[in-house]
């Protein structure tokens, strides 16, 4: 019996995994319950039971992908000595880490999202906390830290969506200009 109610708890993260599958191998379009069930080794039913719909799984993933974001980028903030550009500082490292990390899924999730309204409200809720945080910290110029934040979204979403593939000669001057910006002393 406690073997089953495992299987059972383990279920929702299993079907996640293999929605991530599917949008790797088949793209947005290619994600659909019946291919996840298929994945998944799952009934569409037994799906369903955990994701009502393909928005709910849709925002399920990207719930995910944010929650990994924020995680990753308060693993950079650590790494940092307290102080009004720590946040800055801690976003441009996370790009210097993680820049070239799985565009095809990023891409495939983000195409998928965009007719998901629950994903899409998930996103603008991370970009308004990132914003806000920045905006919150004393001394920073207003408007400063959204800029800052833009530029490496814009990093981030051209290359996740193929509209540039920046090599390492034409990234590395940007994201030094970055930390120069980040670690500016009136931030």
């Amino acid at each position: 019996m406690e073997a089953k109610r495992r299987r059972l708890a383990e279920r929702p993260e299993i079907i996640l995994e293999a929605a991530a599958a599917v949008l790797r191998k088949s793209g947005a379009r290619g994600l659909t319950i019946d291919a996840v069930a298929v994945e998944a080794g799952l009934s569409k039913g037994g799906v369903l039971h955990h994701y009502a719909s393909k928005d709910a799984l849709i925002s399920a993933l990207v719930a995910r992908k944010l929650s990994d974001l924020r995680e990753e980028i308060a693993a950079c903030e650590a790494e940092i000595p307290p102080g009004p550009s720590q946040l800055s500082q801690a976003m441009v490292a996370h790009v210097r880490g993680h820049y070239c990390d799985d565009d095809e899924s990023s891409r495939a999730l983000l195409l998928a999202s965009i007719e998901s309204p629950e994903a899409l409200a998930d996103y603008r809720a991370f970009v308004a906390d990132q914003l806000g945080r920045l905006e919150r910290i004393e001394g920073a110029c207003p408007g400063e830290g959204a800029v800052l934040f833009f530029a490496i979204l814009g990093l981030f979403m051209g290359r996740a969506l193929g509209f540039h593939a920046l090599g390492d000669d034409a990234l590395q001057p940007m994201l030094d200009a970055l930390e120069r910006m980040a670690k500016r002393p009136e931030r």
